[in-house]
């Protein structure tokens, strides 16, 4: 399945949720946005999220934007 992810970084918790106005989930991680520490605890949470490995949460776009589409097997 194909999910867009607004990720906000910098934040004061780690959390995923749902935001069913804009069909996109809101993902909020404590890390910054350099090397790719925060795409990593994304993919982290989105995996705990939706119970699978993580390799099964792939990025498809938006590998530097904040706005992400993701692909979950």
């Amino acid at each position: 399945m194909k999910i867009k992810v607004k990720v906000i970084t910098k934040s004061s918790e780690n959390k995923v949720e749902y935001d069913k106005e804009n069909d996109l989930y809101k993902v909020k991680v404590t890390v910054v946005p350099e090397k790719g520490k925060a795409n990593e605890k994304v993919v982290k949470l989105l995996a705990d999220y939706f119970n699978t490995s993580k390799s099964n949460v792939i990025i498809i776009s938006g590998q530097s934007s904040s706005v992400k589409v993701f692909e979950i097997n």
